[in-house]
């Protein structure tokens, strides 16, 4: 095929052909609910979805724009998964947003550009590309935060995550141009056969690899550069936050299997190293962290901060003793990890949305006691949510906790015996924090008589949400399966 080959960005052209026709329809909408738009912007979704998911059967491997983008397995399914992501974010965000007066054409358009970012990242096989949708995908986020002006926490939480998300993207991006300068290419398959070849500057190549982990850490959100998450999940409007730890982790993870392991497998031995520091870090601080926390919002963050951890984990089980025969295995098991972490992420943040009222958040851990007499379906929900968190079986958290394990294990070297143990401690410490969540619900007597509004379409996607949690947990082999299939064929090209 030609080297502009205009097949592999399909997808993406029509994200953003979409994306610009709902910006312009809006102008129009008279609506004060803004239906046109919000089903425009979940059709088009489902177009691009459906677009994923086609090329994902197709089970081919593409390049094309120069060999700048690449289309294969794992991309299109990591993008599948990420617009079915914003997709629910959206449906969850509608009656949320209308209570805030956030209800404008700006959020859909801004959320459809974060995927877009998110496409981008997913199909980059140039540093360029990659920095070219972390940045598109980051502006967005940054604007959404602020979307509300004048809330004075969204505001403080807007400027903290930019701040901080231009150090990172200036780490990651100095360390793209070290690793640029020791291999001379920003196409990640020439970085990958320069540093086979060998004949490269080790110096400049270390310190290209610390700055770009640094940068994949911030995005990943996990210790040391976790300072943004609580802060952020906690100060943005619950929509908004939904949308930064949901479909983003998957892009981050994205990116990290493309850097990492397609441009630098060669050096597997140092970042690997880098990965269980930072993956041991987030677990202890982390889960230890989180106990604290009164706001459920801020728990969760830290909850997300330990979660990335134990993901951290698998990828570093990928090259052992020099040999590649468990990199399948350890990836998929990480694949696995990222999207069962994402499914539940969406039903927790759907939760405290539908639970959220005009002039009320619910956002305090307090707010949720005794809605298992006030709305027991709901609070139902929200256990499957925080057992499949906390890794209880049979949910899908459970399968996805032992999948990394088991990739820990098979190795059979001590050391990482060993980081399974520590692993499985720190899990036991972080179920305190959950279980706190049920028995508050269950246990401790209710501060208000209010029972959440009902709205059918929402409550529908919860207890689907639910479902897929507890259905993924009974019968986990078809995602482990896909997700095994795209990084297998993934890395045999």
């Amino acid at each position: 095929m030609s080297q502009m080959n205009w097949l592999v960005v399909y997808p993406e052209a029509l994200l953003l052909i979409a994306a610009c026709a709902v910006a312009l329809l809006d102008l129009y909408v008279t609506d004060a609910k803004r239906r046109p738009t919000f089903w425009l912007a979940q059709l088009s979704l489902a177009a691009v979805a459906a677009l994923h998911l086609a090329y994902y059967d197709g089970g081919f491997t593409v390049y094309g724009m120069q060999r700048m983008v690449v289309t294969d397995p794992m991309g299109h399914l990591l993008a599948f998964f990420a617009t079915v992501a914003v997709m629910i974010t959206i449906a969850y965000a509608q009656p949320y947003i209308a209570s805030r007066e956030m209800l404008k054409g700006e959020f859909f358009t801004l959320a459809m550009f974060v995927l877009l970012g998110i496409s981008v990242m997913v199909s980059a096989n140039n540093f360029l590309v990659i920095y070219l949708g972390l940045e598109l995908m980051s502006l967005s986020l940054y604007a959404l935060v602020a979307l509300r002006r004048d809330h004075g926490l969204s505001t403080e939480a807007a400027m903290k995550y930019f701040v901080l998300g231009a150090l990172a993207s200036g780490f990651l991006l100095y360390g793209l141009s070290m690793m640029y300068g020791a291999t001379k290419s920003l196409d990640i398959p020439e970085v990958f056969n320069a540093i086979g070849r060998g004949n490269i500057n080790t110096t400049v190549l270390t310190f290209g690899v610390v700055f770009i982990v640094s940068g994949l850490a911030f995005k990943l959100g996990v210790v040391p550069f976790h300072m943004w998450v609580p802060d952020v999940y906690q100060g943005a409007p619950t929509a908004v936050t939904l949308l930064i730890g949901g479909a983003p982790k998957l892009a981050a993870f994205a990116i990290t299997i493309r850097l990492l392991v397609e441009g630098m497998l060669g050096i597997a031995v140092d970042w690997q190293q880098m990965l269980m520091v930072l993956a041991v870090a987030s677990l202890v601080i982390g889960n230890l962290a989180a106990i604290a926390q009164s706001n459920l919002k801020r728990m969760l963050a830290y909850s997300t901060i330990s979660q990335m951890g134990f993901m951290l984990l698998g990828m570093t089980a990928g090259v052992i003793s020099g040999n590649t025969l468990s990199a399948g295995n350890a990836y998929s098991s990480a694949m696995f990890y990222t999207v069962s972490y994402v499914i539940t992420t969406l039903g927790t943040f759907g939760l405290i949305m539908f639970l959220a009222r005009q002039g009320f958040e619910s956002e305090e851990i307090t707010d949720l006691a005794g809605l298992g007499k006030r709305a027991p379906w709901v609070a139902g929900v929200m256990t499957i949510f925080m057992f499949s968190l906390a890794g209880v079986p049979p949910l899908i958290g459970f399968y996805a906790k032992f999948s990394i394990l088991q990739a820990l294990v098979t190795t059979n070297l001590a050391g990482y015996i060993w980081l399974a143990v520590v692993a499985v401690l720190l899990s036991l410490i972080g179920a305190f924090y959950y279980l706190r969540v049920v028995k508050v619900m269950y246990f401790d007597e209710p501060k208000d008589s209010t029972v959440p509004l009902q709205s059918n379409g929402i409550s529908a996607l919860l207890a689907v949400n639910g479902l897929a949690v507890l259905g993924l947990g009974l019968l986990p082999g078809g995602l482990m399966a896909m997700c095994r299939d795209a990084i297998l064929k993934t890395l045999a090209t």
